[in-house]
């Protein structure tokens, strides 16, 4: 959400504080412009695995060396639910990478008016997209959505009690026309 490039996992021994124990192995990888929290942990996973699995070789070998962490540690706080509305005044790259960091769970969302009702809809991807207008407006068919500064489109959603599906078949039962705001 606050749209790092970087990413990585530890392989660390436990101390007496939350994550405070001296280190032994580090990766790291570049996050993806468009990558999702949900495709990241899915990497991570990966990566992790493959980490302690070298850990535990080294262990064996009598080679796995520690050394103490650098620097301050930093903790992220929890995501109240309100936090996870989008604000389609914020810079469209602050939005695009709210939508990242929030997908699959718990998910960013919007609230629009389809069938006369006010719906709940989360946003699962997005691209950044050229456009301008005021924040919140739907630019085009294409479901470009102007923000405080450029525009995001929104790739995959999901309705309240529906599965998630492409911008396209969003749009296929859900009326949505430009100059609607959300």
């Amino acid at each position: 959400m606050a749209g790092d490039h970087e990413t990585g996992v530890m392989v660390m021994r436990m101390g007496p504080g939350l994550d405070t124990g001296p280190v032994a192995l580090t990766e790291r990888i570049e996050i993806g412009a468009d990558e999702t929290a949900g495709q990241l942990h899915d990497r991570l996973m990966r990566l992790g695995a493959d980490l302690m699995g070298r850990a535990l070789a080294a262990l064996s070998r009598g080679a796995l060396t520690f050394h103490e962490q650098e620097g301050e540690t930093v903790y992220a706080k929890k995501i109240e639910k309100a936090e996870a509305r989008i604000d389609w005044s914020r810079p469209a790259r602050e939005v695009h990478n709210h939508i990242r960091g929030l997908s699959p769970f718990p998910g960013a969302w919007f609230e629009a008016e389809l069938g006369g009702k006010p719906e709940r809809i989360k946003v699962l991807r997005s691209a950044l997209a050229d456009g301008s207008g005021a924040p919140g407006t739907v630019l085009d068919d294409a479901l470009t959505i102007a923000c405080g500064g450029g525009a995001v489109r929104l790739v995959e959603l999901q309705r309240a009690g529906k599965g998630a599906m492409a911008a396209d078949a969003f749009l296929r039962g859900a009326a949505v026309s430009a100059g609607q705001k959300f």
